[in-house]
């Protein structure tokens, strides 16, 4: 898209290039952005270097459960994921004009279970330390019940205090705003939700309800009059780029419910062309094909979010290179002294994510051999929460050392991973890549459908 060479040329900001690319899709142009959601260094890197790469502009965003002002799952403060991001791109030789950091899902969801002042508190907090990390896309989810909250538990919220919590952090963020050099650009900002908890796969095999158009004005209306009140609300609510709705898509531990065109989503597309300067955001895109991507863009979808579909290609790479590990080391998965101690990397996974159940056991079912199956291959990717964890890092830098320091056979290369064999063969990587290549670039695959589908290449 001609506006990314603009930025990567210094002629505007990564906010001006956002609010283009929304006059382009409801201009009728299928143009999309792809949001990299996602604090994995391997997803990182992949995404980084296809960008240098194709010259083009990318957005990777952190939730509030990854990153947060506590650390998050991850370990990380806002300002620790932009300094990460700024560091991959600078090992990508990458210009940081082009990176669009943002935040999903920014609320008060990791502290539901505390009473509404402190939760919200805390959002706030979230929020002004997204900002001044300069977060310049804000995505702000205020749809879940807060633990004094009126009403029967599991009920869901009202729209109206939705909206006015909402307001709220809109306010924090433009307090922080005002904290920054004033060349900084101003933040953009995503409302609404999808699912009732974020990244909420489904588990049953009924499909998501699509928003309805009536819904979809509903939300905007209430977030309008929330805002209106206040002159700084006001001026921000043009800064409103795009609300979360329901398409249809999402995926389940086993299953994946494809975009579809229907009377609900035609319907769905057309609503949004009749509010001014909006378009959609589409969660939950992982495991879509390159076609249904390409709908949903084409249906004024302009931000395509994944990560689970990304950190479950690198967990495939890290499993093949792990069997591959083992048939080096003729079938041991035992160390010694000459080949070194192996990296044990699937087997201390299973330790460290029974050891720590919290991250997976609310999300599948069945008996233990079928939990057993779903901590490891499931569409849902509850081990993306495990990779920082000391044990499971340090199995995956053995990994990393055991393979970089011989060569893989390319017929034991295309046993385990016959893609990035035939891209040896093509030429698209090394005649002996290293086993981080071989991560990113089955990593690459995903990315390569979202850029395909949003014409971003």
């Amino acid at each position: 898209m001609e506006t990314t060479h603009a930025v990567l040329r210094g002629a505007a900001s990564t906010s001006e290039l956002l609010l283009e690319l929304v006059a382009a899709n409801r201009a009728g142009r299928p143009l999309g952005l792809p949001s990299v959601c996602s604090a994995e260094r391997f997803v990182l890197e992949a995404a980084l270097r296809r960008a240098a790469r194709h010259r083009t502009v990318v957005l990777v965003e952190s939730t509030c459960n990854q990153v947060n002002q506590l650390g998050g799952y991850t370990g990380l403060r806002p300002a620790d994921f932009a300094a990460l991001a700024a560091e991959v791109a600078g090992e990508a030789g990458y210009p940081l004009a082009g990176l669009i950091l943002g935040g999903d899902h920014l609320g008060p969801y990791p502290w539901r279970h505390d009473p509404a002042a402190a939760a919200m508190a805390k959002a706030c907090d979230l929020v002004r330390a997204c900002v001044l990390a300069g977060y310049t896309k804000v995505h702000l989810d205020c749809s879940m019940r807060l633990a004094d909250d009126p009403g029967v538990p599991g009920d869901g919220l009202s729209d109206e205090t939705a909206a006015a919590r909402t307001a709220r952090l809109v306010e924090a963020a433009e307090e922080a705003r005002r904290e920054l050099l004033a060349d900084r650009p101003a933040p953009l900002y995503v409302i609404g939700t999808e699912v009732p908890t974020p990244g909420g796969e489904v588990g049953d095999g009924s499909g998501p309800s699509v928003t309805t158009a009536a819904q979809v004005e509903r939300t905007w209306s209430l977030c309008a009059a929330a805002f209106a009140g206040n002159d700084r609300l006001r001026m921000a609510l043009d800064r409103v780029v795009a609300l979360v709705v329901q398409p249809g898509v999402e995926f389940g531990p086993d299953v994946v419910h494809d975009y579809h065109r229907t009377a609900g989503t035609r319907e769905l597309s057309g609503a949004v062309e009749r509010l001014p300067h909006l378009v959609y955001e589409a969660h939950s895109t992982d495991y879509q094909t390159r076609e249904a991507l390409r709908e949903l863009v084409e249906d004024h979808f302009a931000v395509l979010k994944v990560g689970p579909a990304l950190t479950f290609a690198a967990r495939e790479a890290l499993f093949a290179l792990a069997a591959i590990e083992d048939e080096l080391r003729g079938g041991r998965t035992g160390g010694d002294r000459r080949d070194g101690p192996a990296s044990r990397l699937r087997e201390t996974l299973e330790r460290v994510m029974t050891a720590h159940p919290e991250h997976w056991r609310d999300y599948y079912a069945g008996d233990a051999a079928a939990r057993r199956l779903a901590r490891s291959f499931a569409y849902s990717d509850r081990i993306r929460y495990y990779w920082a964890h000391p044990e499971v890092a340090a199995a995956v830098d053995r990994l990393m050392g055991a393979l970089g320091e011989r060569p893989i056979p390319p017929t034991l290369l295309g046993q385990y991973l016959p893609d990035q064999a035939c891209a040896v063969r093509r030429g698209e990587l090394p005649a002996r890549p290293s086993p981080r290549e071989l991560v990113r670039h089955k990593v690459l695959t995903v990315l390569d459908d979202y850029a395909a589908a949003c014409g971003t290449d």
